[in-house]
């Protein structure tokens, strides 16, 4: 019997405890779906971007830096054991608008997967656009053990919070593909590129074969300098190896006689040349030039890299380059470091018709 002579029914009772249940269930659902996803993931729930990104949130710039050297490292692991094999698996995905054959390996499909699922693994919430198909059916789960390497965390002490939706991650699993089933070796790169409301902020350049890793941050830190000095007046031009001849009839024109022109494979060490790199196999030039259409993939990780150091890339009207949006470009290309680069751009009008 109940105080005062109130009687409780047991359907009273049940009914609430029942509502009660339903209360504890809505406060902790959310939760406890957010930890046994991450169980299922191998993984422990790390405060910051991982948890924050989930719901849109922001993330860690100087975390996205450190994850994208890895996944570069790592697709750079899978494109050198794919090619020391000799096994390539090559295959055409059709024609480039040049008419050659757009190949394929199993070199880029390998650093593809762990590349992209590396990165989407790490950043759920943030857009990723990569060269390579993504099969669905063959994900691969790679946590990343969220530590920093001490050389990123010398050159940006404090974290970078952006919104999580205002990034676009581009990869390019396997740069110069052409060369690498020539067994061109040194031409090959893989890369990572972050842009925050379309502009490039963070690159990443992979050397598979030489294993060094150039990156930067605009106005975070790099681990690559510019070089000391640039020729302006008679430049070393490097340029797309089916783009030697075009070029050079118009750099003679604008330059004179004494201007040379090194043909290369890959746009990832073709800005590499520019820059003050430690790697005996890297060319040195002054200025980088690409006359056709480019992928934004090619050149992003370049960009930013060049913005980090005070140098442009522009397409060669001078237009600078959004990454959001297409893939694609088609005012050809014009980089430099160290030098007055719309003095360039005026210099150069006639390489955008030839482009065409």
């Amino acid at each position: 019997m109940a105080p005062m002579g109130i009687r409780l029914s047991p359907l009273g009772v049940a009914v609430f405890f029942l509502l009660g249940l339903g209360v504890l269930y809505h406060l902790y659902s959310g939760f406890l779906a957010g930890r046994f996803s991450l169980f299922g993931l191998g993984g422990e729930p790390a405060g910051g971007a991982a948890e924050v990104a989930a719901d849109g949130g922001t993330v860690d710039l100087r975390e996205m830096l450190a994850v994208a050297v890895l996944a570069a490292e790592r697709g750079g692991d899978e494109v050198r054991r794919v090619r020391e094999s000799n096994v390539l698996h090559e295959k055409s995905k059709g024609k480039t608008r040049e008419g050659a054959d757009d190949k394929m390996t199993s070199g880029d499909v390998l650093s593809n997967r762990k590349m992209f699922y590396l990165l989407k693994t790490a950043f759920p919430s943030v857009q990723i656009n990569t060269e390579e198909h993504v099969d669905a059916s063959d994900k691969e789960v790679i946590v990343w053990n969220r530590k920093i390497p001490e050389d990123i965390l010398k050159e940006i002490a404090a974290p970078k919070e952006v919104p999580a939706e205002s990034v676009t991650v581009w990869i390019d699993p396997l740069d110069a593909t052409q060369e690498y089933t020539e067994d061109l070796r040194k031409y090959v790169t893989t890369m990572v590129c972050v842009a925050v409301n379309g502009k490039p902020v963070l690159g990443v350049i992979h050397k598979p074969f030489s294993e060094y890793t150039a990156w930067a941050m605009v106005d975070g830190g790099s681990n690559v300098k510019a070089r000391s000095s640039y020729n302006e007046k008679t430049p070393k031009i490097i340029v797309s190896r089916s783009h030697a001849g075009m070029v050079k009839e118009v750099a003679l024109q604008t330059f004179g006689n004494q201007t040379s022109i090194i043909p290369a494979g890959g746009a990832g060490y073709k800005v590499l040349a520019l820059l003050d790199v430690p790697d005996m196999t890297q060319e040195k030039a002054d200025l980088y030039i690409h006359v056709t259409y480019i992928k934004k993939w090619d050149i992003c990780a370049g960009n930013a890299i060049l913005k980090a150091l005070g140098g442009h890339m522009s397409t060669l009207s001078g237009e600078e380059i959004s990454y959001t949006g297409s893939d694609g470009i088609e005012g050809g290309l014009l980089a430099s470091i160290r030098m007055n680069h719309q003095a360039l751009v005026r210099k150069l009008p006639n390489l955008e018709k030839s482009g065409h």
